[in-house]
């Protein structure tokens, strides 16, 4: 196809995931100042590699997926927006970074599944917007291999661990499980093929994790239902093709006493950020009268937090963290992301 056409068709398509902006662009403006001055914050902390990371260089792999979906999130891409360079030198880092056998990341990192399924997510993204026919081929070899590792990596009870199967001795737990799904859900929907059993064994695998109350546990070994890995189940549900089974509606009440801000979700409970990257999600894929009050709700709250630096300083894994996530939270209403809509 004609690059001049591809262009013209792209710019379509930002416009028709634009149209279902109106409340973002309608919204109190210190929500955009507030989003402009995260992300000038992000763009300032890349290294010059291309790579963001967590305290003490902890995470690049991860960190580098989360910011640059933030950054994609306000509508910038390779080519093109404020952000282009940025995101460019992330996608470099990140292909740079994908192995022989498909794991994006390195296998000395032992949480290596989290930055492997963001990178997933992001990497589709990009994939779905490259107009470069060389650029769109490189990408799409990776995410294929990248696919045939996460299969590789799935367990015997179809969950994953912070590291392969067979790297982690068999071992599961909910919240790594949940970045998968949506790094095979952003890969399929980008058209990478995916096989639909590893996603079904997946869905078994929350299934056998969630309490009757609702409560996703955080393995399927026991550990307590926990709100923030039921929000990002639930999020890894409606990205599986799943909205209206008892199961899922059982998550959401759950949700909905324990993470919806008010009631017991006063509290501040651990994983906050993760809850509500996730729960944000589900609200936004859901009715917009509970969309509206959800991100006037939560919005408030994130925005009394910002440092004057445009970061977020809470938790203990780093401000490049709370800072993408916030801002993607801040930014799903803009319509950009294919992954997040409706």
């Amino acid at each position: 196809m004609h690059k001049t056409l591809i262009g013209i068709l792209f710019s379509v398509w930002l416009t028709l995931c634009g149209a279902d902006s109106t409340f973002a662009k309608n919204r109190d403006p210190k929500y955009q100042k507030a989003v402009s001055n995260a992300l000038e914050y992000l763009a300032r902390e890349q290294r010059r590699q291309g790579y963001w990371e967590a305290n003490g260089g902890q995470y690049r792999v991860a960190m580098t997926a989360l910011a640059g979906n933030a950054l994609l999130a306000e509508g910038s891409t390779t080519t093109r927006g404020k952000y282009a360079r940025n995101i460019q030198n992330a996608v470099d880092y990140l292909l740079e970074m994908s192995q022989p056998n498909g794991l994006i990341g390195y296998k000395n990192d032992y949480h290596y599944t989290y930055g492997h399924g963001y990178s997933m997510v992001f990497l589709s993204q990009v994939y779905g917007e490259e107009e470069d026919a060389l650029r769109r081929e490189e990408l799409k070899k990776v995410l294929i291999k990248a696919v045939e590792f996460c299969a590789s990596a799935q367990t015997t009870r179809g969950g994953w661990g912070y590291v392969s199967a067979k790297d982690g001795n068999d071992f599961d737990e909910g919240s790594t499980c949940i970045t998968q799904v949506q790094g095979l859900r952003a890969c399929r929907n980008a058209g990478i093929p995916v096989d639909k059993k590893i996603i079904d064994r997946a869905k078994k695998y929350i299934s056998d994790c969630t309490t009757q109350e609702g409560g996703v546990q955080y393995s399927i070994r026991g550990g307590g239902a926990r709100p923030a890995i039921t929000a990002a189940a639930c999020a890894a549900l409606f990205n599986a093709g799943e909205y209206d089974s008892d199961h899922l509606k059982n998550m959401l009440d759950y949700c909905k006493k324990n993470v919806w801000p008010g009631g017991n979700a006063n509290r501040y409970f651990g994983h906050w950020h993760y809850a509500h990257f996730y729960y944000a999600q589900v609200m936004y894929r859901g009715e917009n009268k509970d969309w509206d009050k959800y991100i006037k709700d939560i919005g408030q709250q994130i925005l009394r937090k910002q440092s004057a630096s445009g970061a977020w300083m809470e938790g203990h894994v780093g401000p490049v963290y709370t800072t993408a996530i916030n801002a993607t939270i801040l930014q799903l209403d803009n319509g950009y992301l294919p992954i997040y809509q409706k």
